[in-house]
């Protein structure tokens, strides 16, 4: 804590003051037993706490700084004779500890969700509409919900055990963070103690953030070091939270507000109200802006005051989070894929500036299409630099008549692509031409075609190659996709090593990704090739010595690039099977639609015997969320025999491992396929789907012979016929809802 006062002084009257060494006395730290030292290091941290509550929190502090620094230089003391005694709660986390080698993984317990977003007062009323719709509500029954402020900083969640501090984390991709504990613990808004009585485990998540006055000081410190200076709030925080050594994120005064929760033993209250103000009873700060609405009306006259506050905040944010407020209408809305029903973000205006279009360049991507991309005269727009943007397909283009020269209109929200939005053609140069949308591959010359729908007739937006796999780009790019984040996740293996093996025709498939693994050698040499490749094209720039230089430290390092990437691969040859069918880079099979497939099937070999099935569109039409679309992009992808040998040679390099089917212990439905059908009275059938899948069951759009179960309400047409053709079982709502009582 800073020695400066916050308000004239720490003081009030000494009177006030606490004995400042507790239940030892002031006995010199020398002279203290192990025991003596365990209760005064346990005292010492209620003690520091309860001050820094009293000066952060109520603005009323009651000892002098230098009482307050004794305090502190005691417990410091003692922990240095008895190291084994620090505690999670310490007041010496504080300023930061010993720096971290990297970084371990947590696995979330319960899933950190993003949010939906809406974009305009239209999308809100929606929102509001399909929550009404999901519970069936009457036009005279309200919904209330919170309104907050959308903070934009890094999301990171605290784990507390019996009130104390134990884990703090990351994001990450929703399932698994980074381990932070450390350096959550000098955050000052974070309590390493929660106050009164909290559950037994809480897991409390929101949102680290550097104010405007503490990002301009870091700058001004970093510039009177000779440092580069940060872009932004945002990213100094998120880089501040990820620091190796914790005493470098104590010294980034970054703050926290608390808003939501993972993990609870038990909830302290029964709505988003009540947990907040349960959270600001622990000791957390909650934003103070946030507000009860009960009308869609209400909710956007919030957003507007919040928007006009927007500069005088003194930090970012970049929307309001509205939320319905009783937790037990968020517990039957549920979640859609990896969004929640109940909530959404509703983001400011994207923000704009105006550039010059210099160029227009084509990218392939790993399904062959082809992607115009705006190359622009560098701007700054929201504190970032922006020189690419998207047109997004040859219709865009012709709509906005975009033409190189051409002065534009760009835009940036939030972590969204920039994009293109408006051409000003009273600034456009003599003698420009419009531009050619191509009709070949630019990069391995096949024909580029706009597919046609047979079942609409309709054109597709883009224009894909035709070339597959024997186009460059698009293996280069689906090797990418297989190696990312949200597929193999193998690290450090990035694009420019992808291209350079592509190029040396040592990886031309996923399966040679492993068989590099067992050549390092040859591997070390086409990199090493390709360094000095490159240092040559430097020299040319930057002169010898400066590269030479630059040379010798890549030499020093090659080795261990080596091995660091090949044990990098090997950690890999394990792969859950939701992941490996997201890395095989089928049209329009992403993260949830892989997930859809993994726990519908449950291993690799059930999935590729029903692919190769006659009933294979049947099988895929009956998952939930499977349209028909994607079925037929992923029985094309298996129709296809290159696939399939590609397939085959992967499949001898990695391990998938299965998704175990759900284990719902007295569900009646669990792993049955339910289908519902007709007009259900009790609950709409959006959330009897919800339910169903909640007890482990799956549920279709469609009845086969493979259906278990249809739930067959009032009107019930097609389906019923289809349930009596194949024998299923068919039951009323009222059945429905007695055999699932009280699960």
């Amino acid at each position: 804590m800073s020695s400066k006062a916050k308000s004239g002084s720490r003081a009030k009257k000494k009177a006030d003051a606490p004995d400042l060494f507790g239940a030892s006395g002031g006995k010199p730290v020398e002279k203290l037993t192990e025991a003596e030292a365990r209760r005064e290091l346990e005292h010492l941290a209620t003690e520091v706490a309860e001050h820094d509550r009293a000066y952060f929190e109520r603005d009323a502090p009651v000892i002098s700084d230098a009482d307050y620094d004794a305090l502190k230089r005691r417990n410091s003391a003692i922990e240095a004779r008895f190291p084994k005694l620090i505690r999670p709660d310490s007041p010496s986390h504080r300023v930061g500890a010993k720096p971290s080698e990297k970084f371990a993984k947590v696995v979330h317990r319960v899933p950190m969700l993003s949010l939906d977003n809406a974009f305009s007062d239209e999308d809100v009323a929606e929102f509001v509409a399909r929550i009404r719709r999901f519970l069936g509500l009457k036009d005279e029954q309200d919904v209330v919900f919170t309104a907050e402020p959308k903070i934009d900083g890094l999301s990171a969640s605290l784990r507390y055990e019996k009130g104390v501090f134990v884990q703090g984390a990351t994001r990450g991709d929703g399932a698994e963070g980074e381990d932070i504990t450390a350096n959550l613990r000098t955050i000052k808004d974070i309590p390493l103690r929660l106050h009164g009585k909290a559950p037994e485990v809480l897991e409390v998540r929101g949102e680290v953030y550097m104010t405007h006055a503490n990002f301009a000081a870091l700058n001004r410190r970093q510039e009177k070091e000779g440092k580069p200076t940060y872009a932004n709030p945002r990213n100094s925080a998120a880089g501040s939270v990820r620091q190796l050594d914790p005493s470098i994120t104590a010294a980034r005064d970054l703050n926290f507000f608390a808003y939501t929760w993972g993990e609870v033993s038990k909830l302290p209250a029964d709505t988003q109200w009540g947990m907040l103000e349960a959270f600001k009873a622990f000791g957390f700060r909650v934003n103070p802006l946030v507000r009860h609405c009960e009308t869609t009306k209400q909710i956007l006259k919030f957003y507007s005051d919040i928007e006009s506050k927007r500069a005088k905040l003194g930090y970012d944010i970049d929307g309001v989070v509205y939320k319905v407020d009783d937790l037990k209408l968020q517990d039957r809305l549920g979640f859609v894929s990896r969004s929640p029903r109940w909530a959404i973000a509703h983001k400011f205006a994207a923000e704009q500036a105006e550039t010059i279009l210099e160029k227009i360049d084509i990218q392939v991507g790993r399904t062959g299409k082809l992607t115009p991309v705006a190359r622009l005269k560098p701007i700054t727009v929201g504190g970032v630099v922006v020189e690419n943007a998207t047109l997004h397909n040859e219709d865009e283009i012709a709509r906005l008549d975009a033409r190189e020269g051409d002065t534009v209109i760009i835009q940036r929200a939030g972590d969204v692509i920039p994009q293109v939005v408006k051409v000003l053609t009273d600034k456009r140069p003599r003698g420009s031409r419009p531009y050619p949308f191509p009709h070949t591959c630019p990069i391995c010359h096949s024909h580029a075609v706009r597919e046609v729908d047979e079942k609409t007739g309709k054109e597709d937006v883009d224009r894909r190659c035709t070339g597959g796999l024997i186009c460059a780009a698009q293996a280069v790019e689906r090797l990418k996709h297989f190696v990312g984040r949200d597929a193999f996740d193998i690290e450090g293996f990035g694009g420019t090593y992808i291209e350079t093996l592509h190029e040396a025709g040592m990886l031309k498939e996923p399966a040679d990704i492993f068989q590099l693994a067992k050549q390092p050698a040859k591997l070390g040499k086409v990199l090493a090739a390709k360094r000095a490749e490159q240092s040559a094209e430097r020299r040319a720039r930057e002169g010898k010595d400066a590269v030479e230089t630059k040379s010798k430290k890549k030499d020093e390092g090659e080795g261990k690039l080596v091995e660091n990437l090949v044990a990098a691969i090997d950690a890999r040859r394990r792969i859950g099977l939701d992941r490996f069918i997201n890395a095989l880079g089928i049209r329009h099979v992403g993260e949830t639609n892989a997930r859809l497939l993994a726990r519908n099937f449950h291993s690799i070999d059930a999935f590729v015997e029903a692919m190769e099935g006659d009933d294979a569109l049947e099988q895929l039409n009956a998952i939930g969320g499977i349209g028909d679309v994607v079925a037929e992009a992923i029985k094309d992808f298996f129709d296809e025999p290159h696939n399939r040998k590609l397939l085959d040679h992967l499949l001898k390099e990695v391990d998938v491992q299965d998704v175990a089917a759900p284990k719902i212990k007295g569900s009646p439905v669990a792993g049955k396929t339910v289908v519902f059908t007709g007009s259900l009275e009790k609950m709409t059938r959006q959330e009897a789907k919800v339910k169903a899948e909640s007890l482990g069951a799956k549920t279709a759009g469609s009845v086969s012979k493979k259906t278990d179960l249809v739930v067959a309400g009032p009107g019930a047409g097609s389906k019923l016929t289809d349930a009596q053709k194949f024998g299923v079982k068919v039951i009323d709502e009222d059945a429905w809802l007695a055999m699932i009582k009280g699960l």
